[in-house]
């Protein structure tokens, strides 16, 4: 009998080139909620799993409003991956009306969650490779996830390395997204709005993300890509620094995809554009 898989954004980790799209033709249907836990399962599964991202490519995915052909393919899969604990409400209501395996990969045993409620557990290779060998569990491609976590734990030694000797260590953020990542690499996030990109800042925040700029002399305002740049760069202007990109992951843009970006690329250009505005060395 054919396993049916779903996977929804209980883990971070959508198709590197998908965007609400199905990659491979394998017999066992996977429904994947985001990019991150996209990407994962279809370099885990290869060619035995068809998988499909739900969040259209260059879609913000914490608000995301689900269309009938999704909670179609949601209620047909074999297997549901779900980040879990409310980051997509309407993914995680219609994973319970499943046929398939749902599998929340906050859940996943060992994953210690922040205690800020941030879920971008992704930004942390190590904890990302937790949900990797998760979803090798699932799939039943123990040695495929394997290969994905030796990659991670390359690119944690790449952070560990080009973080370990830096001028600063406030990273100020127009979206509060990098909890797990500052704790693992020693930096403190200030964000200028909260877990949720859409939260307006208040006046009161606003003056207390600026004086932090200004005392710890940040040269460095940091937005992201699937949301409005707005707020961050107006922080910037008036506090004299300047902005940059620092991306959470949470989907990657059409014209990334077509030109080959994926997880790893964009965690090395944020390693890049972190040092660069740490002052590291």
């Amino acid at each position: 009998m054919r396993l049916r898989l779903i996977l929804i954004p209980a883990l971070a980790v959508t198709l590197a080139a998908c965007g609400g799209q199905s990659t491979h033709s394998g017999d066992t249907r996977v429904v994947a909620a985001f990019y991150p836990v996209a990407y994962a399962a279809e370099q885990i599964g290869g060619t035995a799993v068809s998988v499909t991202n739900l969040t259209p490519a260059g879609s913000e995915p914490h608000d995301l409003e689900l269309s009938p052909k999704a909670v179609r393919e949601i209620h047909d899969a074999d297997v549901v991956l779900v980040l879990g604990h409310g980051f997509q409400p309407q993914v995680e209501a219609a994973a319970r009306q499943s046929s398939g395996k749902v599998i929340a990969l906050l859940d996943t045993p060992g994953l210690h969650r922040h205690a800020s409620g941030d879920p971008h557990v992704w930004l942390d290779p190590e904890r990302y490779a937790l949900i990797v060998r998760e979803i090798g569990r699932v799939l039943h491609k123990r040695s495929a996830a394997a290969a994905l976590v030796t990659r991670l734990r390359a690119l944690e030694a790449e952070y560990r390395q080009g973080l370990a000797d830096c001028e600063r260590h406030q990273i100020v953020t127009s979206h509060a997204a990098f909890a797990y990542l500052g704790e693992r690499y020693g930096l403190q996030q200030v964000s200028i709005e909260g877990v949720s990109p859409e939260a307006e800042p208040t006046p009161q925040q606003l003056q207390h993300v600026a004086s932090v700029v200004r005392r710890n002399h940040v040269t460095t305002v940091y937005f992201e890509t699937l949301v409005s740049p707005k707020v961050a760069k107006t922080l910037a202007r008036e506090t004299g620094t300047k902005s940059a990109v620092l991306d959470p992951i949470e989907g990657l843009l059409p014209k990334a995809i077509k030109h080959g970006e994926s997880y790893f690329t964009v965690m090395r250009r944020n390693l890049a554009t972190l040092r660069e505005g740490l002052g590291c060395r």
